[in-house]
């Protein structure tokens, strides 16, 4: 990956293609080159949807060689939902092909003169920018059939579907998964509205007769390789939670601690858990015929993904995830396991962030717009978004937006964006996460989770501010460095409970380099990325009060426990003093 592709969409002669060497940003991927670049390159006060945003795409160091679980892509931009600095994460094959393609990133730039709507295709010859109005407002799945018929199923495609043309701020962008839909969201922060502005529909990447990218030692890096899988075979989680029953194995997890947000971040305990479960949820696609184990991208081996049918036995949607169950579960009081996945395969075709609309839905359950439980109104309401009705622009803007919009008080909300599936009053390391993450509220910036429910890589008590800062701050600095080499972050589990099996990744990245790369090393660059973003964002304008929790969850006891978050401000205000 020894270049950067710039899509200039507003040049005089009409979008235009570049190409030049990766320059200053050589030795970068996944969020440590979408974080360096839109840090250097965008105003910090620019209109988010503007000529002067970029959108970066950026694979991951290792995507595009055969490292196990290293197709993970990173988007990034100015927010239009935060209005600081994003990246979003997501699988499917866009990473691996992109690598393997010779691009360390795509950067889309400029805005177009008028709403003519562009397909781009990137193969090995090159680059072409067609205008392609018949697929304006299609859905990802239409899109994607569409672009199949066209181009073969060979391809990998990276699309927004109608919530990113309408420029929402809750819009997601969509990769294709390995067959060929388009399950696999950077779901958070509205980048997918960001992709819209630049008037591109699809990307369309084909790495046809392009070679798999070779380590610098293969012997080593072969090694470390097999011993990297075999680590992850043998934790309990990576070998075999997560693949029996996928991410929402946490569901009775969490809702056991007391920490499920349900009704609007009301209380932490759902009765109707054990209905979305994921030992349920895997009952119910085992009977029906679907898959309950699968990889999203070529070279994952966790594989916790799976393929969820409706009761004729047709496919529906992938295997929900733990985020979307809560979302447009629990949180809105819906047990109904059917409805939850028409709401994801709904939220994957519009091109919307599961965490913001379920969020979104729940506030407008407290203003009264629908009862919580009534899985139908759910689902109504989200077909207001995609059709782009007025009350469908306002969900589609977010739950910070929505709340303002129904004068709702409770909106769980940092720095614009939804809190996902643990209330930081029963799992306090999520909420120092939550509220000092550059990113906006975001359990994966610094998965507290861990040590806090999981026992994994030490124990700290989960309703107590003691430890908190420390878990945190180490967690977002690991997470950084993680989210830069194409790693899933599922590997954390591993990697944190095995000493062999952290030190065979160290050993695989080094040998795939030619560098050697040790603990310091990864310490150092997770806390590059933390400083180019926190530096972005304080030009953006945020400050310290930025970095806070929302008052009800000081305020408010959360039952079971009756507890309300601890930590002080003085104390977050120390998570970056390293």
């Amino acid at each position: 990956m020894d270049k950067i592709l710039r899509i200039n969409m507003g040049s005089e002669s009409g979008p235009r293609a570049s190409e030049e060497p990766v320059g200053d940003y050589a030795g970068l991927g996944g969020r440590g080159m979408t974080s360096a670049i839109v840090a250097k390159e965008v105003p910090p006060l620019c209109h988010p949807l503007g000529k002067d945003n970029k959108l970066v795409i950026a694979p991951g160091i290792l995507s595009g060689s055969v490292a196990a679980m290293s197709g993970r892509i990173s988007v990034g931009c100015k927010s239009p939902l935060t209005g600081g600095i994003k990246e979003s994460n997501s699988g499917g094959q866009g990473s691996q092909v992109l690598a393997r393609l010779g691009y360390a990133a795509i950067v889309l730039e400029g805005q177009p003169k008028d709403d003519t709507l562009y397909k781009v295709v990137i193969n090995k010859d090159g680059v072409t920018i067609t205008p392609d109005n018949s697929l304006k407002m299609l859905g990802n799945y239409d899109l994607i059939d569409k672009i199949n018929a066209e181009y073969g199923d060979k391809v990998a495609c990276i699309s927004i579907g109608q919530a990113g043309e309408m420029k929402l701020a809750a819009a997601s962008v969509a990769f294709t998964d390995m067959e060929q839909r388009p399950t696999r969201h950077a779901g958070r922060g509205g980048v997918g509205a960001v992709m819209g502005s630049k008037g591109v529909k699809v990307i369309v990447l084909d790495d046809t007769d392009m070679p798999t990218r070779s380590p610098k030692d293969p012997e080593k890096f072969k090694e470390a390789n097999k011993a990297f899988v075999a680590g992850l075979k043998k934790h309990p989680i990576t070998g075999e939670g997560l693949p029996g029953f996928g991410t929402n194995i946490l569901t009775n997890v969490i809702n056991e601690a007391g920490a499920l947000p349900t009704h609007n971040f009301q209380t932490g305990r759902f009765e109707g858990a054990g209905n979305i479960s994921g030992e349920t949820q895997s009952e119910i696609m085992t009977s029906r015929g679907g898959k309950v184990t699968k990889g999203c991208h070529r070279g994952c081996v966790i594989r916790c993904s799976g393929i969820y049918n409706d009761k004729d036995g047709n496919y529906l949607t992938k295997r929900p995830e733990y985020e979307t169950v809560w979302a447009h579960g629990g949180n809105c009081g819906i047990d109904d396991m059917d409805a939850i996945a028409m709401l994801d395969r709904m939220d994957d075709d519009y091109g919307l962030d599961t965490i913001e609309m379920g969020a979104t839905i729940g506030v407008v359950m407290e203003a009264g717009l629908a009862k919580f439980g009534d899985a139908e109104a759910a689902i109504n309401l989200l077909k207001e978004v995609g059709q782009g009705t007025p009350l469908g622009r306002i969900l589609g803007s977010g739950a910070a937006v929505t709340g303002k919009v129904f004068g709702v008080e409770r909106v769980p909300v940092v720095k614009g964006q939804a809190l996902p599936a643990y209330d930081p009053r029963a799992v306090q390391g999520m909420g120092v996460t939550y509220a000092t993450t550059t990113m906006g509220a975001d359990h994966t910036a610094g998965y507290a989770v861990t040590a806090n429910i999981l026992g994994v890589g030490g124990s700290v008590d989960p309703l107590k501010p003691e430890g908190q800062i420390e878990l945190s701050r180490n967690l977002q600095i690991a997470t950084a460095a993680i989210d830069a080499t194409g790693f899933c972050l599922f590997i954390a589990f591993a990697i944190l409970d095995q000493a062999d099996t952290f030190q065979a990744m160290l050993d695989m990245i080094s040998a795939f380099s030619g560098q050697e790369l040790t603990a310091d090393g990864v310490a150092a660059l997770g806390q590059k990325i933390l400083t180019d973003e926190r530096d972005f964002n304080a030009r953006a304008g945020f400050t310290k009060e930025h970095d806070r929790l929302p008052e009800f969850f000081k305020n408010e006891p959360l039952a079971p426990h009756n507890a309300t978050f601890e930590v002080k401000d003085e104390d977050l205000d120390q998570v970056f003093n390293w």
